[in-house]
């Protein structure tokens, strides 16, 4: 129990000191901090609980059991600010706090009594769930237009929040097993420790993911809309051989912050025009369509040019990330550059 106690001391200093940090690092994009940073302050008044007695205050115990009921509804903001660079707060997004409010309310009058406390725990686990899908529908949302609309890495950011959200529930779960186990227990005690450690190797392994790359939040336009399939001809049009022939000559590719408006800019033609030329007439998103041809020059150069490094050649042909260039090379050709180069010496 001391370790538990000593875990729950460092978790409260550590999301303290991040919050802080958070508040006060100069970004380029701030609400994605301040959200995180009351996600982690928020999950802080239920860690008080490794170490602080509890107290017999109505209030208290309802605003302490209650703010749980404000986790997923910050991080589910989080995500949606981390993801549109124009997301912003508004008065409906108040309504995420009514549970907590209703809840803070009733036991701050009667206190915690067997039914409420029940009610509770129903009313949690049905809002944790419902918040889990919520996110997962929106970062499905979030890729389809990322891939649609721009050649930069944001799948990067995709794949950093999802595999977080997926971190979360697996923490979720083990929550859920304690559930069923007796709290004199040492397994109870087992779980309680692996569950802390767990937490804090999460909250850690994310913040220093967005420390290390800052531009995971740089986020796109949340009021761009879903390319609709349609039932065009499979023919390819004179606009496709127009397109194929500017992506060759022209190589706007080269840039690594091009998009689905810029290239359309380009070529004088409507945006959803050119996503769905791109989309029905070649099979691929305009995020593939574009690191195709960025794959095609950088095999070249890994052929003809050695004395060039894997990184120089990166941003040559148009990547703005290593780690981008690596998952789009490997996705187009099933090895890596430096294993394509050397079966090209």
């Amino acid at each position: 129990m001391a370790l538990i106690n000593d875990l729950g001391k460092i978790i409260v200093f550590l999301f303290l000191l991040l919050s802080v940090f958070l508040m006060t690092v100069k970004s380029d994009r701030r609400l994605p901090n301040y959200l995180f940073a009351a996600f982690l302050l928020v999950s802080v008044i239920d860690f008080l609980g490794f170490f602080l007695p509890a107290s017999e205050h109505n209030t208290v115990r309802g605003f302490k059991l209650s703010s749980i009921l404000l986790q997923m509804p910050i991080y589910y903001l989080y995500v949606n600010a981390a993801c549109y660079y124009n997301f912003s707060l508004d008065k409906k997004h108040l309504l995420h706090g009514l549970p907590f409010l209703f809840f803070f309310i009733i036991i701050s009058i009667t206190g915690i009594t067997e039914s409420i406390s029940l009610m509770f725990d129903i009313v949690s686990i049905v809002q944790y769930y419902c918040y889990i899908i919520a996110i997962f529908l929106s970062l499905r949302a979030f890729r389809k237009l990322y891939q649609e609309n721009y050649s930069s890495n944001h799948h990067l950011t995709y794949k950093w929040l999802f595999q977080t959200t997926v971190l979360f529930l697996i923490g979720n779960i083990f929550v859920l097993i304690r559930g069923f186990v007796e709290k004199d227990s040492s397994v109870f005690l087992y779980l309680y420790t692996f569950t802390s450690l767990f937490v804090l190797f999460v909250i850690c392994w994310f913040v220093l993911n967005a420390l290390y790359n800052p531009n995971l939040v740089a986020g796109i336009n949340k009021d761009l809309i879903p390319v609709k399939p349609t039932n065009e001809s499979k023919e390819e049009p004179e606009q496709l051989k127009s397109l194929l022939k500017f992506m060759e000559t022209e190589k706007p590719y080269l840039d690594d912050k091009l998009t689905l408006q810029k290239l359309a800019e380009h070529l004088s033609i409507p945006e959803k025009q050119l996503s769905v030329l791109i989309n029905q007439h070649t099979g691929r998103h305009f995020f593939d369509f574009v690191n195709e041809f960025r794959i095609k020059d950088a095999k070249v150069l890994l052929k003809d040019q050695p004395q060039l490094t894997v990184l120089e050649i990166v941003y040559e042909v148009g990547f703005n990330s290593k780690s981008s260039f690596y998952t789009a090379f490997k996705k187009e050709t099933n090895i890596t550059p430096t294993d394509y180069r050397k079966s090209r010496v």
